[in-house]
């Protein structure tokens, strides 16, 4: 996994557009001011007036549209944060505008062939963030074209990696699995979150008091997996002793299936983000 880079260094040759200007968007935009991009390098193109006017008031100085035009003719790297069922309207709106730059495209499902099909160019990265993104906690997969160049590269893991971080694939066909595992991931922990906030109040805590513990415990477990070298297998291990309670939780777990039932919902949105791709990708 790559791991944010110490330089922050400003590079003021590179102008970045953001097709669509919603939470991604403003994350990445967010990031990017705090990192030393001046506000004067960045545009973004967004049809909704509430949306806009909040944009111009949360980042000053940056430039937002209507619709696209002329000034995205100096965009370096062009952001695609629409969603899945709007991206090939707003590129064949956009594309006239954005053929010097690379275009990396943070939507669900939309292949890559169906973007350089819909832009006329094959310098195209696509890619998988999540929600952990809006507070500089996310982490993303990325995969290039082959026209992409190891600069393009380079611009578009500056751009990414003020959301978290990252990883590189070389097969295409992984996104779909990525979309099911980190893309949704969020909401698969979010979920346990709730189960427990709720198991907890059901006992006799607070409401308060369940949701600070069951937090609290997801944050320090996924920083022990993260800090620690040992499987998570093992780790689970260490706490469960044989008759005790731990135990007993994990084997009505088993019992239940909750493992394998878990697994398959996976893989069930790993199949919805390939129908995506089937739904909305060119013809």
């Amino acid at each position: 996994m790559s791991l944010p880079s110490a330089d922050t260094a400003n590079h003021s040759h590179e102008q970045v557009a953001f097709i669509g200007g919603g939470n991604m968007a403003s994350a990445i935009i967010g990031g990017l001011l705090k990192r030393g991009t001046a506000a004067s390098q960045i545009q973004v193109v967004e049809p909704w007036n509430e949306q806009r006017a909040k944009l111009l008031r949360q980042f000053a100085g940056i430039q937002v549209h209507e619709n696209p035009g002329e000034a995205l003719a100096s965009a370096t790297l062009v952001v695609w944060a629409v969603k899945p069922q709007a991206f090939k309207d707003a590129a064949l709106q956009t594309r006239f505008h954005t053929k010097t730059a690379v275009h990396l495209s943070v939507a669900a499902g939309i292949r890559s062939d169906s973007i350089a099909h819909w832009l006329d160019t094959q310098r195209v990265v696509r890619s998988m963030p999540n929600t952990p993104a809006l507070i500089g906690k996310g982490v993303t997969a990325l995969f290039a074209r082959g026209a992409v160049s190891a600069a393009d590269r380079l611009a578009v893991e500056r751009v990414i990696r003020t959301t978290g971080d990252f990883i590189w694939l070389d097969d295409e066909k992984h996104l779909d699995a990525v979309t099911a595992l980190s893309g949704s991931g969020p909401a698969y922990v979010f979920y346990f979150i709730e189960a427990m906030v709720q198991a907890g109040v059901d006992m006799g805590l607070s409401h308060e008091q369940a949701h600070k513990l069951a937090v609290g415990t997801f944050v320090g477990a996924s920083e022990l997996a993260r800090a620690s070298d040992e499987p998570p297998e093992l780790l689970r291990a260490r706490v469960t002793s044989r008759g005790g309670t731990t135990y007993a939780a994990l084997t009505s777990m088993e019992q239940d299936d909750v493992k394998k039932q878990f697994m398959r919902a996976i893989h069930v949105a790993r199949q919805r983000a390939a129908e995506l791709g089937d739904e909305f990708g060119a013809a």
